[in-house]
């Protein structure tokens, strides 16, 4: 007698039914036909077919996106746009950029108004979720602080109880100023702004005693004070803030664009790869390197863009150290978390092989 008796009895079962049917159910679990008109690859097709990148970043933070005087932008998120551009094009200036606030960021995305957003936006579960976003990786990791007039024994957040602290609608740092009140059993009153402009504003005219955000961007944001040592960055990390690129859902061709990108930059400053020497490197007897430069491989074919693309990106903007030395340095950013996973910090790419 069989083991399972009942695996003959559905056997038989299943061998009984009429020929139609089971011809039916086949036809209902094969998948259907995309539409041949569609393409698999939307954003990119766009991209290519307009001739450059729209690129979102946020209204003017020091070190990450601002305009200069003539109204070029500026800054990390802005050099990340740079260098997909250079991938995709072989040219670094083929960019547009628009300023959104922390509310209109998303919505700007999801609507097609830019194809790429590079702007201090932090990964979070329910923006991974529910919001139709992809997150191409962390470009920059980060925590939320306090910045806050200088006054007699004030050296951390716990000193502000009874306060009143500036955050911008739509970030998280509305929902990290309420989590650190609750978990500390203090007071904390929000107050709360819809641009960047506004809410800066109101912190240097004295309106709040603080202004939560996160760390790197309150050390540019002092800067911009009337005079930088009335205020002092209290000593405080309130949150986790890892900051990544984000495409809009759909096109998982032009996800792995930027994806690959951010890891070329990270690869080639851990092979010493830099825009000084990486035309030299394109005669490297190293199998890592010719890979990355597109010497041997194709994996830019691979990815519907030239072979040589993280080459461009990295000759035409740096690799990641020379981004952040360029632009977070100088406004007293350390690499701190953001160095290589092989000097103490957590930036890891993943093989290009």
């Amino acid at each position: 007698m069989p083991r399972f008796p009942w695996t003959s009895r559905l056997r038989a079962a299943a061998l009984a039914l009429p020929l139609a049917v089971t011809a039916g159910l086949a036809a209902a679990q094969a998948p259907a036909p995309a539409p041949a008109s569609r393409s698999a690859t939307p954003v990119l097709d766009a991209v290519k077919a307009r001739g450059h990148l729209r690129c979102g970043v946020s209204q003017g933070v020091a070190g990450f996106s601002l305009p200069d005087s003539q109204g070029r932008w500026n800054g990390f998120d802005v050099d990340f746009c740079r260098a997909v551009a250079a991938a995709v094009f072989g040219d670094a200036d083929a960019v547009r950029y628009s300023p959104y606030s922390a509310q209109q960021r998303f919505t700007a995305l999801q609507s097609g108004e830019v194809d790429l957003l590079s702007r201090i936006t932090t990964v979070t579960f329910q923006r991974d979720v529910q919001l139709g976003l992809e997150y191409a990786g962390v470009a920059h990791y980060d925590g939320a602080g306090f910045l806050a007039r200088k006054a007699p024994g004030l050296t951390e957040a716990r000193g502000l109880d009874g306060g009143t602290v500036c955050v911008q609608a739509g970030s998280t740092n509305e929902v990290v100023v309420a989590d650190f009140a609750r978990a500390n059993s203090i007071t904390l009153r929000p107050l709360v702004f819809q641009t960047l402009e506004e809410l800066t504003q109101a912190f240097f005219a004295g309106r709040c005693d603080a202004f939560n955000w996160d760390r790197s961007a309150l050390a540019g944001l002092r800067l911009r004070a009337p005079n930088p040592d009335d205020y002092v960055l209290l000593s405080d990390v309130v949150s986790k803030e890892p900051y990544g690129p984000v495409v809009a859902q759909g096109d998982v061709r032009w996800l792995e664009i930027v994806r690959w990108t951010l890891a070329a930059l990270i690869e080639a400053e851990e092979q010493g790869l830099t825009s000084a020497n990486v035309e030299a490197a394109l005669n490297s007897a190293s199998p890592n390197t010719q890979r990355l430069l597109g010497v041997s491989g194709g994996f830019g074919t691979m990815l519907g863009i030239p072979d040589r693309w993280a080459f461009q990106a990295i000759r035409q903007v740096g690799n990641f150290g020379e981004m952040f030395e360029r632009n977070l340095t100088p406004i007293g950013i350390d690499r701190g978390l953001n160095r290589l996973w092989n000097k103490g910090g957590l930036m890891y790419a993943p093989p290009i092989r």
